[in-house]
């Protein structure tokens, strides 16, 4: 009788798939099992199969001569609803193969079989290393114990290999990032050559703003290696490297705090959280402490409904109290209006993101409210 699906069988079929095995051309390695299965335990066929959603397909086989099987006429599909294994002394006296065409035939009716599961670590079969017979029999103990451990060899073949490409998917996938990342500084980098030529700005200037985007680049680097699968990446770790590099550069006389909270964010929203990030900072540094002012600057991150939003102040010069103070207030303000608030600007516009800004005397406040749909949307 056809064996009933797995009653996991959507979950079953989907990791099977994941592991790219089907249709594979033979491999020595798995050659080399079902062969040393074979002789360990006296039997002229033995094969590692795949109980694909209609089909038995056949990674390595040694006896049989073909490469798949209709899953009507499979043993195994029978065997991966049962334990880990499973041994059928004679298939004409079972009631799952007695039925079975291939164990009818009048020559080399397939009369024994014995196998182990080949499960993956979500517990889900994939298939089995099984040995099979022409006549009734069963294993000795020591040829179980011997077919167990070579099964596990198959299992850690396939579990080497998965992981083995999944790596490379996740190394490119981190390298294009990057590399967007980076495209993204050489624009900026063009943008600040273009400044300093027309004396808009001055060489220092330049310097510790291309040095900011760096440093965010590395530390979105940093949290590409963390991610599961190098497009999501977790923003409290994230700002957490940021801001320990900006901490590292900044003048002594000047604090930054970060309050966040557990959140992942796509690296393109992350990327451009960084750039604003590193600007407000830059901006605070030249243009909030001046004549060696002590201060502190704060990133915070909190919730906003469903949206998320980050939070940007500084105790720095604002809409100042004193006289004294209006023109370096007054300065601050119109430098809002140039080249950085432009980059923060452009940033913002990449992810979707909101901006707002405010000046009080207690210092300068910009507001970054990234919406819920944009945060994990993944974008080339």
């Amino acid at each position: 009788m056809s064996a009933q699906p797995h009653p996991l069988q959507r979950q079953r079929i989907a990791t099977l798939h994941r592991y790219e095995i089907l249709d594979t051309p033979r491999e020595q390695d798995f050659d080399e099992i079902v062969e040393l299965a074979a002789k360990i335990c006296e039997t002229p066929i033995s094969v590692v199969n795949m109980i694909d959603e209609h089909r038995q397909w056949f990674k390595a086989e040694v006896g049989l001569g073909t490469r798949e099987t209709p899953l009507p006429t499979s043993i195994c599909s029978h065997v991966i609803l049962e334990s880990d294994f499973v041994e059928i002394p004679d298939t004409l006296q079972d009631p799952r193969t007695a039925d079975n065409e291939l164990c009818l035939a009048p020559e080399g009716g397939l009369r024994f079989y014995a196998g182990y599961l080949l499960k993956p670590q979500n517990g889900l079969p994939l298939g089995t290393l099984c040995v099979l017979d022409n006549k009734p029999r069963r294993l000795t103990e020591y040829q179980k114990e011997a077919l167990g451990i070579l099964a596990r060899r198959v299992m850690r073949e396939l579990d080497l290999r998965l992981a083995l490409r999944e790596h490379e998917i996740l190394r490119n996938e981190m390298d294009h990032r990057v590399k967007n990342s980076l495209q993204t500084v050489a624009s900026y980098v063009r943008v600040y050559t273009k400044q300093f030529k027309k004396g808009e700005i001055d060489a220092a200037t330049v310097l510790n703003s291309v040095a900011s985007k760096i440093e965010a680049v590395s530390a979105l680097h940093g949290a590409l290696h963390k991610s599961a699968d190098g497009k999501v990446v977790p923003l409290d770790d994230y700002l957490e490297d940021l801001v320990r590099y900006i901490r590292d550069s900044l003048p002594e006389r000047i604090s930054i705090d970060l309050q966040t909270l557990e959140a992942e964010v796509t690296s393109q929203v992350a990327g451009a959280v960084g750039i604003i990030v590193s600007e407000f900072v830059a901006n605070s540094v030249k243009h909030g402490f001046p004549d060696d002012r002590e201060g502190r600057i704060t990133i915070e991150v909190c919730g906003f409904g469903d949206d998320m939003m980050i939070r940007c102040a500084d105790n720095g010069i604002g809409e100042s109290e004193d006289r004294s103070a209006q023109k370096d207030a007054a300065d601050r303000q119109s430098r809002n209006s140039g080249l950085g608030t432009k980059i923060v600007e452009s940033a913002a516009s990449r992810i979707g993101a909101a901006i707002s800004r405010s000046s009080s005397s207690e210092g300068y406040v910009l507001e970054l409210t990234i919406p819920a749909h944009r945060r994990t949307a993944i974008s080339a």
